[in-house]
C-alpha cells in the first residue's frame, strides 16, 4: 500500500507539479488549497506526511501546523518561499519536522519525505527499550549507551541530549527547543552552553567528530539527529 501525502499549497501550478512528481514515485497524493481544507484532510484522510506551504488563504500555514500538533505527530515538511531564519525557527518550534525553501529540487524533497517516513516509523516504535543506529546502541531501560559494542560514559546532561535527539530522529530541533527541554525555560538563550555539550557528545559518539554523521548542524536554526539507517528495534 502506497504512503499517503497531503500537499497543502494554494498555487495551482505548484499543486499539480507536486501531485505529478510524487504520484510518479508511487505515493498517493491529495492537494489542499487552503488551511481549513488542510485540517479537514488531515483529520479525515490521515496522511502519513504533510507537505505544507506557509502563505495560505483562510488559515496561515503556521496556524495549520500548530493545530495539527495539538492532536497528531504526523511528519510535517514546510515547503515555502519564506527563507528567513525567523520563519524557519517559528515553524520548527510549532512542531514542523523539516523546512525546504522554494525553489527546490524534487530529489531533495523526496529525500526529506523518506526521512520523515522513517521518523514516523520510529515514533510508532518509540516505547521499545533498545534502539540501534548503525553501530550506536541506546538501552533506554538501563540508560546505557554503547558504540561498536563498547560502553560510552555520558554525563546525565549528555544522556538527556542524546535521548531527546533519538526521540526525534530526522527532525530539526531548534536551539531554543533543545535548551528549554534539557535545561529549562530560563536557559532558552544559552546557546554557548548548548554548543559546548554538543561538542562533548559528538566526541563520545561520533566516529569522526569533525565530520559528524549522527548529530548534524542546521546553520542558524539547531540540530538534526540522523539515524543513518532505519532504527533497528530489539
Amino acid at each position: 500500500m502506497s504512503e499517503r501525502i497531503l500537499v497543502v499549497d494554494d498555487e495551482p501550478q505548484m499543486g499539480r507539479l507536486l501531485r505529478t512528481g510524487l504520484s510518479a514515485r508511487g505515493y498517493e497524493v491529495v492537494v489542499a488549497a487552503d488551511g481549513q481544507e488542510a485540517l479537514e484532510q488531515a483529520v479525515h484522510w490521515r496522511p502519513e506526511v504533510i507537505v505544507l506551504d506557509l502563505g495560505l488563504p483562510v488559515m496561515d500555514g503556521l496556524e495549520v501546523c500548530r493545530r495539527i500538533r495539538g492532536w497528531s505527530q504526523v511528519p510535517i515538511i514546510v515547503l515555502s518561499a519564506r527563507d528567513g531564519e525567523p520563519d524557519k525557527v517559528e515553524a520548527l518550534d510549532l512542531g514542523a519536522d523539516d523546512y525546504l525553501v522554494k525553489p527546490f529540487g524534487m530529489d531533495e524533497l523526496l529525500a526529506r519525505i523518506r526521512v520523515a517516513l522513517r521518523h514516523s516509523s520510529h515514533i510508532q516504535a518509540n516505547d521499545e527499550p533498545v534502539l540501534h543506529f548503525g553501530e550506536l546502541q541506546i538501552d533506554r531501560s538501563r540508560r546505557i549507551v554503547t558504540l561498536k559494542g563498547h560502553e560510552v560514559h555520558l554525563t546525565p546532561t549528555e544522556y538527556e541530549l542524546l535521548r531527546l535527539f533519538t526521540n526525534h530522529v530526522g527532525k530539526v530541533l531548534t536551539h531554543r527547543m533543545i535548551l528549554r527541554t534539557v535545561w529549562g525555560a530560563n536557559y532558552e538563550q544559552e546557546l554557548p552552553t548548548l554548543r559546548v555539550f554538543i561538542t562533548q557528545l559528538r566526541r563520545k559518539i561520533e566516529p569522526d567528530p569533525a565530520q559528524p554523521m549522527y548529530i548534524l548542524t542546521e546553520p542558524g536554526i539547531g540540530y538534526r539527529f540522523s539515524g543513518i539507517t532505519t532504527p533497528k528495534i530489539t
